[in-house]
């Protein structure tokens, strides 16, 4: 390997790690955007249980493929 694939590879890196935590930040805030105080009691229980890790990985998974897509 050469010292221009080595950057190459570090700056990609770099990169995809920068617009992940991008696209991650981006859909914090548009599920957060939509709950306001009007869900009912149910709602508001079922939103204050912490969701598996498991579920929390696949759906950002979907995401990416989504993501990755465009």
């Amino acid at each position: 390997m050469n010292a221009n694939q080595i950057v190459n590879m570090i700056t990609r890196q770099i990169i995809r790690r920068l617009v992940n935590g991008g696209i991650n930040a981006g859909f914090k805030a548009m599920s957060n955007r939509g709950k306001s105080g009007q869900n009912t009691a149910n709602e508001q229980a079922q939103s204050n249980t912490p969701q598996p890790q498991a579920k929390q990985a696949k759906q950002a998974m979907r995401a990416m493929r989504r993501m990755n897509k465009f």
